[in-house]
């Protein structure tokens, strides 16, 4: 599989990663192994999770494999602080917090550094000096190599990343962002795209196949053994199955037929090769989806097929703008 630097760093990762946000709830140990044995098979590096993900479970699967199945040196694993499972408080990314929570995900996966270690969300509770002061700390300490944000709008990640540039030498500049993007959910382009690209921020895409949308399985029905059918995920995917999701999901279709290939490679090939894109996350329920996406490696669409696609989901931001003509 090609290799991508992330962002402005001398990391290279996979440009398809492995997403485990199922893993240790509903994805169990078996399948996660055949899922992890498939990627690392096919060259995948990337793998992505985090510590509140099964109330720590993925990262104790993971670590499990680790240990028996995959040489540690051959990943590049990515996890995640900040987030907190409390009804009363959903996130806390103070210095105390993050580095407590860090020990812990260490101890989870059985290692001793975390190749990319990610704020998971921003807390307007606590100054993002502290939160990115902690960042430093860990880097500073080897138990993290690179560092990155998850969900940071445009401004919150223009501002986390320029401080850290304030520095250099002392301060870990950021090596990623991640947030959902896909053909129904182009809202990163708006401001977190652009801030991405002129900061040097590598861009990896949550959910790049539409909650699954985007694979045409829920284009007649919900099928029984799918994430739209499985109670906790249904709300996850609803949003995703109204009429204007449909016309993008039928392109999608169109251009697979025409290319002979599936939508699904269609929608990941889209995303994948979008500028600052580094690598996707996939998140596949079992080995076999796993392989189809996999197998996008090979896929490059055609420039007319990209631009219809652009054309036909073409976000409308509303955002203002001024018409000097009319002063």
């Amino acid at each position: 599989m090609e290799q991508r630097h992330l962002g402005r760093t001398g990391l290279r990762v996979s440009r398809l990663g492995l997403g485990t946000l199922t893993w240790g709830r509903d994805t169990g140990e078996h399948e996660a192994a055949e899922q992890l044995k498939t990627f690392w098979d096919a060259g995948g590096t990337l793998v992505d999770t985090a510590d509140v993900y099964a109330d720590g479970g993925a990262e104790h699967l993971l670590g499990r494999l680790l240990e028996d199945l995959v040489p540690r040196r051959d990943l590049v694993v990515a996890t995640k602080a900040g987030s907190v499972l409390d009804p009363d408080r959903r996130v806390d990314c103070s210095r105390g917090h993050l580095l407590a929570a860090l020990d812990a995900s260490l101890d989870r996966l059985g290692t001793d550094y975390v190749d990319v270690w990610q704020i998971h969300a921003y807390d307007p509770a606590t100054p993002v000096e502290e939160t990115l002061q902690a960042v430093d700390l860990a880097v500073a300490s080897g138990r993290a190599r690179y560092a990155g944000v998850v969900g940071f709008c445009g401004w919150q990640l223009a501002r986390a990343a320029t401080w850290q540039l304030a520095a250099p030498g002392v301060r870990t500049r950021l090596a990623s962002t991640q947030m959902e993007y896909s053909l129904l959910q182009r809202g990163i382009e708006r401001e977190v795209l652009p801030a991405a690209l002129d900061l040097g921020i590598g861009v990896l895409p949550s959910s790049p196949l539409g909650r699954g949308v985007l694979t045409g399985k829920y284009r007649r029905a919900t099928p029984a053994d799918s994430r739209g059918a499985c109670e906790h995920l249904a709300p996850f995917v609803a949003p995703y199955l109204d009429d204007a999701a449909g016309r993008i999901v039928d392109a999608v279709r169109t251009a697979a037929d025409g290319l002979a290939v599936t939508p699904l490679q269609v929608a990941l090939a889209w995303v994948r090769d979008r500028p600052g894109v580094v690598a996707p996350l996939v998140g596949a329920r079992t080995a076999q989806q796993l392989t189809e996406a996999l197998s996008v490696e090979g896929l490059s669409l055609p420039d007319e097929i990209r631009q219809a696609l652009d054309d036909v989901s073409a976000p409308v931001h509303r955002y203002p703008d001024q018409d000097w003509s009319t002063l």
